[in-house]
């Protein structure tokens, strides 16, 4: 990664932490205070966002100092072990949510002051919103899967103030009608429902980590735009070019090929032009190439 893709990747990062923190803190407070299991997860999910973030900022920073001894294939596979982590830990706070959610469905609801919780959506919508936009509108001139996991982090949070202001709105009608009494499940029903969405998203960010740590196939694009670029580079060269393997870590795309020389003599410069097209081709890909040319006899 060049240095200014680095510089904005970092530069995303803080911003990411520093409003985590924001959040965390109002979220933890008001949602502590009222007993909403709704508002509370909200503020472990921004404490965790903030954890997070931060452990991502430091891997940012470490990736981007060489260590050929330590790592003689580079850092690239710490970017997928960081997501494996959020997710994971993204997971097991869902999980402990729906649980206690389902808990309190059994034993009454939860009473919640249903005018001071919209009002804490609203202002969590747009704040979050906000961070959404300008981590997903910022980070589009260059590849991070860092900064795109921040990007969904805060894509999920977005939802979750969304779905936790409209129940809320929703149990203060009920609050003025005959089903008053009805009121008290409106906190736990939240979490209930929100939680089928929020076990999809960090499932799907997992699932793709530990594809990329166990060095798998890449995604259709990825393997589309590949396999269309080294055969133009194939059609347009003397030189009979197949390709073997590709695999996608973190920001590395690693590329395997195939010369095949077919009883002639190829000359370096002529692997090295070939090599600088295909660089040049796959540069759209924003992604760090690792090309590996094999000669086949």
């Amino acid at each position: 990664m060049c240095d200014e893709a680095s510089s904005n990747e970092k530069r995303i990062l803080i911003f990411s932490a520093l409003l985590a923190a924001l959040f965390a803190t109002a979220g933890l407070f008001l949602g502590l205070i009222m007993g909403s299991i709704v508002i509370t997860f909200d503020g472990v999910y921004s404490l965790l966002s903030l954890l997070l973030t931060l452990l991502s900022l430091a891997v940012s920073w470490f990736i981007q100092h060489p260590s050929k001894r330590n790592f003689p294939f580079g850092k690239a596979i710490l970017e997928p072990i960081v997501i494996t982590i959020k997710a994971s830990v993204i997971l097991l706070v869902v999980a402990t949510s729906l649980y206690s959610a389902v808990t309190a469905m059994f034993s009454g609801g939860r009473s919640v002051d249903a005018g001071i919780a919209t009002i804490f959506g609203v202002v969590n919508v747009l704040g979050c919103g906000y961070a959404w936009w300008y981590i997903k509108n910022h980070s589009t001139k260059f590849k991070s899967g860092l900064v795109e996991a921040e990007s969904r982090q805060w894509q999920m949070d977005t939802l979750l103030s969304v779905a936790v202001t409209l129940g809320f709105v929703f149990a203060w009608l009920l609050t003025i009608t005959p089903l008053a009494h009805l009121s008290s499940y409106a906190d736990p029903t939240m979490m209930i429902l929100m939680s089928a969405y929020f076990i999809k998203v960090p499932y799907e960010m997992l699932v793709g980590a530990v594809r990329e740590m166990l060095m798998m196939r890449p995604d259709e694009d990825i393997c589309k735009a590949v396999k269309e670029e080294v055969s133009a580079i194939d059609q347009s060269s003397e030189q009979d070019i197949s390709l073997v393997a590709m695999t996608k870590v973190g920001r590395e795309l690693r590329v395997n090929l195939d010369i095949h020389t077919q009883g002639k003599d190829i000359h370096v410069a002529d692997l090295n032009k070939t090599r600088t097209k295909l660089e040049h081709r796959l540069a759209n890909l924003a992604l760090d190439l690792n090309l590996t040319m094999n000669i086949a006899h």
